[in-house]
């Protein structure tokens, strides 16, 4: 099977690679199969409109043109290949709420064919509620102080307010148009297909059953009700069909415990090696490139993405470093979490190198303010097998690479990215490491060769579940919001550390002298009438209930002697 094909009526000056097809003409091609087409008219996997984007704009020589397009085509094909998109689909019948004045109501239903719809009308006072999705809409009506439940597939509301879109299946015609509306309503119906936009790893969710609630950015941050905290559980609910596949949660979550399913960690890391020697220009999908026309100087290789906002400081870091360039985000809309990214790694690379590691371009104006300035960053670019390891790892891994021996300074983190220094008042702290147990991103570690308590900051999150979690007062604290560039933030550092006391019977050592010292300091006035109690406490569990049933036996003996 022939994977690309390039089609154009008019043909094409210069040749490309003969893996990819070309044609002038659409005909023959009607059984053909294609993963990547530079045209919507061809049947593919993937249309790529930043193919003919870049041959028409690009001021590379033919030959480099020839190598990029070549690549712009392998980028789709790897993220075909390393995509987890799972398509899915739902039923929709014709049921649909109009909710609307009686002028715009009847606006809707003069388009509408007689039985083409199971219609409900209703003013928009009277909606209380809506919940469910697309396919299965349940909304609470007024009636005469009485709540009842229509059961609807899809909602038209003229000028609907925010919590109408809080679920799919809510369309407003004044935003869209009634005939736009109403061709979407149309398409739904029967098999409404959706994908699967996120991944999640519970086991370093910092929500996921914890006792208190550390960490919950992805259900704040998210715009519909696609994440849900079900609080009395501490787990998160995933309404895939709700999703709009924004990737705003992805960019706020500290432990990388959300993946962006159509781009993960590993499909980014491919697709960045393919960026070596060319400056990337991140395009997201809604801005459209068919009509944009401008000047891409020399190197300059469009990087095209789903969602607007799943990047964030290990994704961006991973591909400036891989292309060894500065880079271009071209959006109309920076999410919270990917501005505060940028802004991070801006403020490394002009400490490091004096240069600006992301240009922001929200318009045409500054694009082609950004495509004049951004250049190759020398000495920049670092590669390393990066499959399978976590968000913070990553990011830490390239981040040493970048500071090497030298200190950098501080840069502060902000509301949705954080970094921070774990510190511990070693007279408190009994090393009854409950904080190693409490953190699930293998910051704090447990030393055994030295009886340690000891921290890797550059992968602590700075959640404080460990705060949470010490039940020593005065003990735990952070630091937050610091990133500090020097080779020692990226090492583990000790921050308690104690001898073992040995068992006053057997002479084995079972547990830190600071913890012995506490629980005899609590418990030693309770049994100051019990000398063999109290040496208990300086023992080790094997001897315990030795020492116990010996003083039984012998004042057993001592009682039967007397007896006699």
């Amino acid at each position: 099977m022939q994977e690309f094909i390039y089609f154009n009526k008019d043909g094409l000056d210069f040749p490309l690679s003969e893996t990819i097809q070309v044609t002038n003409s659409l005909e023959g091609l009607e059984d053909s199969e294609y993963i990547v087409s530079n045209s919507p008219e061809v049947d593919a996997e993937f249309y790529a409109p930043e193919i003919d984007f870049y041959i028409k704009n690009s001021q590379d020589s033919l030959e480099k043109k020839m190598e990029n397009v070549q690549k712009l085509y392998e980028l789709r094909s790897i993220k075909f290949d390393y995509a987890k998109d799972i398509p899915y689909t739902q039923d929709v019948s014709n049921k649909v709420l109009l909710v609307g004045n009686e002028s715009q109501s009847k606006e809707f239903i003069s388009k509408v064919g007689k039985k083409e719809f199971d219609l409900f009308n209703v003013s928009e006072n009277i909606v209380k509620n809506i919940s469910g999705h697309i396919g299965n809409l349940s909304v609470v009506i007024d009636d005469d102080g009485k709540d009842i439940i229509l059961k609807v597939d899809q909602i038209v509301w003229f000028d609907a307010p925010e919590f109408a879109f809080k679920q799919s299946g809510s369309f407003d015609p004044v935003e869209l148009s009634v005939d736009v509306v109403l061709s979407t309503i149309r398409d739904n119906i029967e098999d409404y297909e959706y994908k699967k936009f996120t991944s999640y790893d519970s086991s370093i969710c910092q929500y996921h059953e914890r006792r208190e609630e550390i960490c919950a950015r992805c259900e704040d941050i998210c715009p519909t009700s696609a994440i849900v905290k079900l609080d009395e559980e501490k787990h998160l609910e995933f309404s895939q069909i709700d999703c709009l596949g924004c990737g705003g949660c992805i960019s706020v979550c500290p432990s990388g415990a959300l993946e962006y399913a159509p781009t993960d960690s590993e499909s980014l890391f491919e697709l960045s090696k393919l960026f070596k020697g060319t400056i990337p220009l991140i395009i997201p999908k809604k801005m459209q490139l068919e009509d944009l026309e401008i000047d891409l100087k020399e190197n300059i290789l469009p990087f095209t993405i789903e969602g607007e906002k799943f990047l964030h400081e290990a994704s961006f870091l991973t591909l400036l470093q891989e292309s060894g360039s500065s880079l271009i985000f071209y959006s109309d809309f920076l999410s919270k979490g990917t501005n505060e990214s940028i802004r991070i790694l801006n403020d490394i690379y002009e400490k490091k190198y004096n240069k600006k590691a992301i240009y922001i371009a929200m318009n045409k104006e500054e694009l082609n303010e950004a495509l004049i300035e951004v250049d190759f960053v020398e000495n920049s670019r670092y590669t390393f097998n990066q499959v399978n390891i976590k968000k913070r790892e990553t990011f830490s891994f390239r981040l040493k690479h970048l500071v090497g021996e030298e200190d950098l300074g501080v840069v502060k983190t902000g509301e949705f990215i954080h970094y921070g220094q774990v510190k511990v008042n070693e007279d408190n702290c009994t090393l009854c490491l409950s904080c190693v147990g409490a953190c699930n991103v293998d910051a704090l570690i447990a030393n055994v060769h030295d009886n340690s308590l000891r921290i890797n900051a550059s992968v602590c999150t700075s959640c404080g579940y460990c705060v949470a979690t010490c039940p020593e007062n005065d003990c735990i604290s952070i630091e937050e919001d610091t990133l500090a560039l020097n080779p020692t933030w990226f090492t583990e550092q000790t921050l308690a550390k104690d001898t073992l006391f040995a068992c006053v019977e057997c002479g084995k050592e079972f547990a830190t002298t600071k913890a012995i010292e506490k629980i005899a300091n609590i418990m030693a006035p309770m049994f100051k009438k019990d000398p063999v109690k109290e040496r208990t406490l300086y023992c080790c569990a094997d001897c315990k209930p030795k020492i116990m049933m010996s003083s039984y036996m012998n004042n057993r003996a001592l009682y039967n002697k007397e007896q006699e």
